[in-house]
């Protein structure tokens, strides 16, 4: 029998029984539509997890630390560099050579110290952190209310939300609800804080040349900032690092030459010598580079982490969430391939006489076989692209319905659903394969009557 006839009667049979096969079809479209709703919601929060790595600044961030600290990110970096009396320190001139190096964009200094800050005369104590300019495009900064820095050395600071809030004096009681950030900036935008800090300065000329390369003084010093803006979230919170609720430009605090930990341990280094780090911040032009500049560093001497390496339980925890969710959706589609087996063996009961006269007349059993698989197959075609449609109804219904909650609560609306190409065409043909397999038992029980029985058949 020629393809062409067969495919013109398989369609013809399932017409006969629309009311069944339409049924049957849809029981398949659900079985897709469940399948491709869960991954792609598993891929829309895949990419939206990536997404905020990729804006937040940490997918291309290598972290840098010197084994001088004592206190590695990771133990097998500690057991496999060198001692750390013998690794170099994490200076101006070690930043410089790093960011030289290839496939890295720029390198700046961790410069962040514990002050107090005044503001209508009234002292706080907190934490303050240098930014550089790039930190303008940091996600952390989307729903800031104000203005980024001016340049990269003005006397400009932005406030965290929780200090600004105690600076008004709105710190929020429990079960009280707290203010927001256009509120609090309102009354603090334009307004001046005084930064009290220590400034390491070199001694006196007059001391003797052994003394002068080791000795220095701490000087009191103060500095006038304007507050331009009021943001939510900490940049660097993330990074396991102390959170800052004071953000002023980098260069500005390096200008300020603030009393730093690292200063504590090198008593070496004077005043008006290459200044030390305790941590440096390097960003690679893209991910993919991370691991060769890690490297690159690692033959410096130091210590260093990155996300990408936190990442790997991340993707496999993904890994996972996809295969259990395509174990679920699958779920559905099975039970729709009985009722593909249901559907077909009723047609066999009810056709055993045009069964018979198919084979009377010279069809063979692999005619008859491929009838039903045919059959089969137009069920799982239409039933896989029906269900693709509606699983993609499903997907923009949920990230409508999460983007309106969201909206509630004053997030920004974000894409936490995606169909990707690879996944439509894997949903159709997973629907044909399985429509199949389905078809195996009918056809097979179809090929397998004895043509004078079924003839006899009323």
């Amino acid at each position: 029998m020629k393809t062409y006839d067969m495919a013109e009667l398989a369609v013809r049979n399932l017409r006969e029984s629309i009311l069944r096969n339409s049924l049957t079809t849809v029981g398949i479209s659900v079985g897709v539509a469940s399948l491709v709703a869960m991954l792609s919601l598993g891929i829309g929060l895949q990419q939206l997890a990536g997404r905020r790595l990729q804006k937040s600044g940490l997918f291309d961030t290598v972290v840098v630390t010197s084994r001088r600290d004592l206190r590695g990110f990771n133990r097998e970096q500690e057991e496999n560099g060198p001692a750390p009396a013998e690794s170099p320190a994490l200076n101006e001139d070690s930043r410089q050579k790093i960011a030289q190096l290839p496939n890295v964009v720029e390198a700046y200094p961790d410069i962040r110290f514990v002050t107090e800050l005044r503001y209508e005369d009234r002292p706080f104590l907190t934490m303050v952190a240098g930014l550089p300019f790039s930190a303008k495009n940091n996600d952390a900064f989307d729903g800031m209310q104000g203005n980024f820095f001016s340049s990269e050395t003005a006397s400009e600071a932005i406030l965290q939300k929780s200090f600004a809030a105690q600076l008004l004096g709105k710190t929020p009681k429990a079960g009280s609800e707290e203010a927001s950030v256009a509120d609090l900036a309102k009354p603090l935008l334009g307004k001046q804080v005084t930064l009290r800090y220590a400034e390491r300065a070199a001694m006196p000329e007059t001391q003797t040349s052994d003394s002068a390369a080791t000795a220095y003084s701490v000087v009191s010093r103060e500095a006038t900032l304007k507050i331009v803006a009021v943001c939510d979230l900490d940049p660097d919170s993330m990074r396991g690092q102390a959170r800052a609720r004071v953000f002023l430009p980098l260069k500005l605090a390096q200008n300020l030459h603030v009393m730093q930990p690292s200063d504590l341990r090198d008593t070496t280094n004077s005043a008006g010598s290459t200044p030390a780090y305790t941590t440096v911040e390097v960003h690679v032009k893209s991910p993919t580079q991370v691991q060769t500049v890690e490297d690159a560093i690692k033959k410096m001497g130091f210590n260093t982490f990155s996300i990408v390496d936190a990442t790997r339980s991340l993707r496999q925890f993904f890994a996972v969430l996809d295969l259990f969710l395509g174990i679920f959706g699958s779920l559905a589609l099975a039970v729709a391939s009985i009722g593909i087996i249901n559907t077909l063996v009723m047609a066999i009961l009810e056709r055993r006489r045009e069964i018979g006269i198919m084979k009377a007349i010279g069809a063979s059993d692999g005619d008859v076989k491929g009838l039903f698989f045919a059959e089969a197959g137009v069920m799982g075609v239409f039933g896989g692209f029906v269900g693709v449609a509606l699983g993609w109804t499903i997907g923009r219904v949920i990230n409508l319905g999460t983007n309106v909650y969201l909206k509630r609560q004053h997030f920004p609306p974000e894409q936490i659903w995606f169909v990707p190409w690879w996944l439509v065409l894997g949903a159709i043909g997973f629907a044909i394969v399985v429509s199949l397999l389905s078809g195996l038992y009918p056809a097979s029980r179809a090929a397998r009557l004895d043509p004078v029985q079924a003839l006899r058949y009323e």
